[in-house]
Parts: structure tokens; sequence; C-alpha cells
């Protein structure tokens, strides 16, 4: 596989609404009607459940995680990158749904960066445990896990492109967070309970 079809690989892997998919095929119901209007797992484990939220996790964290590790082994590093942030941009403005808005990348990112970057990925990861732990908001914790991404890039010794990729991928996180971020200003942001029962 080419530099470039590795990158279009990455794309159409990440444009994989699997949140909306699978509230489709299991629920009947369009998951953008719910909760922040996302297709992301968070969204689908608030308005279903840990029966699909976990799924969704899982999956959508795979499909950054593929094309960056396909990247890494058959081409570059960089490749690895692009192919991971392209899955990510899919992710966010997925094909398959006519480019509408789709998920806020964490979960995809989180894939990325254990392919190319895994130390950043556990450290990074395990801060957004701790931080939703403590707070019990999944956007805090991901707002503040988007800000620690380049900073732990370079502080583990990450090559530039690693850190310039955390960098670019945290602002875009957070930018994608502007509304739970209003929410948090007005009180208004619901936490995340993980036994929450699904809304039907």
């Amino acid at each position: 596989m080419t530099f470039a079809a590795i990158v279009l690989f990455g794309y159409l892997l990440g444009s994989c609404p699997w949140g909306y998919w699978l509230v489709r095929i299991f629920r009947h119901e369009d998951v953008r009607r719910h909760g922040s209007g996302g297709i992301g797992a968070s969204n689908v484990w608030r308005a279903h459940g840990r029966r699909l939220g976990i799924p969704v996790v899982a999956l959508d964290t795979l499909k950054g995680f593929v094309p960056a590790l396909v990247g890494v082994l058959l081409v570059s590093h960089l490749c690895g990158i692009l192919a991971g942030g392209a899955a990510m941009l899919g992710h966010a403005r997925p094909i398959y749904l006519r480019f509408e808005r789709g998920g806020k990348m964490v979960a995809t990112c989180g894939g990325v960066l254990f392919a190319v970057a895994p130390w950043v990925a556990l450290t990074v990861g395990g801060f957004w445990l701790l931080v939703f732990a403590l707070s019990r908001y999944t956007s805090v914790a991901s707002v503040l896990a988007a800000v620690a991404l380049p900073l732990a890039a370079a502080g583990l010794g990450y090559p530039l492109a690693v850190i310039v990729f955390s960098a670019v991928t945290g602002l875009a996180i957070v930018f994608l967070h502007r509304s739970n971020l209003r929410r948090l200003r007005a009180g208004t942001e619901s936490r995340f309970g993980l036994r929450r029962a699904a809304v039907h």
C-alpha cells in the first residue's frame, strides 16, 4: 500500500460511525437525537447504557489504532501519524453521514497514540481516568487530557512530528468541546454516571 492509500484508508475507516450504526441496529433510533447530539461513545453510553457504550469505545479506538499501526509498519512513522490524523478527521466529519457532525475524536485519538506514541497514550490515558474519577465529567477529563498531550509528548522525548501532532490534536479536541465548556461555565453540564439507566 502506498503512503496516500494508507492515509485514505485511515479516513474511510475513521468515518465508520459506529455509535450511530450500533444504536440504529440494536435500538432502531438515531443517537444524534439524544444528549449532545454526537455519535461518540460518551453520548451513546449516556443514552443507551454501557452495553452499547463499551463496544463503541472499543471500535472508535480501533479505527484510530489500525490505520496508524498499518502506516507505521508498512511505510513510516510519519505515515502512521497522518493516517491516524485522517481517521480522526473521518470520525469528526464522517463521509458515511454526508460529512455531518460526528464525534469528538477522544477515543480515536487514543487509538492513534497507542500506535505511534504508546507512552503518551498510557500517560495521558491515566491522567484522563484520574480527572474523570475525581470530577465525573467526561468533558473536563477530555479537555485537560488534550491540553496535556503535547506536554507529555515533549516530556517523554518523542520526536517533533509526534509533538506537533499532539498539539494540533489537542487543540482540535478542545475546539470540538466548546459547547461542553459553555455548559460548564453555565453550570448545566451533566456528570457522567457509569451505571446510568439507558434512555428509551
